[in-house]
């Protein structure tokens, strides 16, 4: 089978577990060379090593992506290993549940860090090169992925914050797809709901029993990380298609 990102470099974040390191076997699999990006050097190190047992490329890059000078300097990382760079998939996330008057406020700031600021930090850093991947002959298109949530549309009691931060995601997204599309950068957003991971692990003891009835009566089947990566890789392997610009440049036979 033709592996339709061979030539291609991806970063993805948050690929120490879940839904980042499906994704990242997922895309290895289809022939990119699979930067994964998280803070668990040991859980990459797993990772690079399936990748490499399947006959992909990886390189594992621990670091913070909540700080700005770590995640600048992860994407200059990757350029200066591969030389390009072609895909983004901003997965890193945390979700810390709790209602507004009693939710200790560190747990915001961690995940205003992470669900946004890395978010951003990573963007920002690869849109140059993501750019220049978009105008070469290899695809003449790159892609930015980024994992939100169905609170990014719906909120409820106790996701307050981590409503806040998907909702962000969401019109952030938005707003870039809409500046960089006529420069052949796509730029996508995911809105999963329930999927089996670890990120609701994170909260305290009391929260996950809550969550678990919640699931139980209302999802019984949630999705699978994988589930997630197909999607992805769905969206990051459609050809490029001309613009409006370039439909009009054509002659009528080739349009």
């Amino acid at each position: 089978m033709a592996q339709k990102l061979h030539g291609t470099v991806t970063i993805v974040t948050g690929a120490s577990s879940g839904i980042g390191y499906a994704t990242a076997r997922a895309l290895a699999d289809q022939g990119s060379t699979v930067a994964v990006i998280a803070r668990r050097q040991d859980r990459l190190a797993a990772l690079v090593a399936d990748i490499e047992a399947a006959g992909g490329t990886a390189l594992a890059v621990s670091a913070d992506i909540a700080d700005r000078v770590q995640a600048k300097a992860v994407v200059q990382t990757v350029i200066d290993r591969f030389g390009r760079l072609d895909i983004l998939v901003n997965n890193a996330g945390l979700m810390l549940l709790g209602t507004v008057e009693e939710q200790d406020v560190d747990d915001w700031e961690r995940m205003i860090a992470v669900n946004q600021k890395g978010l951003l930090y990573l963007t920002k850093a690869a849109l140059p090169h993501l750019l220049t991947a978009a105008q070469d002959e290899l695809r003449r298109v790159a892609d930015i992925v980024n994992i939100s949530s169905i609170a990014g549309r719906q909120a409820w009691p106790n996701f307050a914050a981590y409503n806040m931060t998907k909702f962000g995601v969401n019109g952030f997204t938005e707003a870039l797809r809409q500046e960089v599309t006529q420069k052949h950068v796509r730029v996508g957003v995911l809105e999963p709901g329930a999927v089996a991971t670890e990120l609701k692990t994170h909260n305290t003891e009391a929260v996950q029993q809550q969550l678990a009835a919640s699931e139980a009566e209302n999802i019984p089947v949630p999705l699978e990380p994988e589930d997630i990566a197909d999607s992805i890789a769905f969206m990051v392997t459609r050809p490029r298609r001309a613009s409006i610009a370039e439909l009009w440049s054509m002659p009528t036979s080739q349009a």
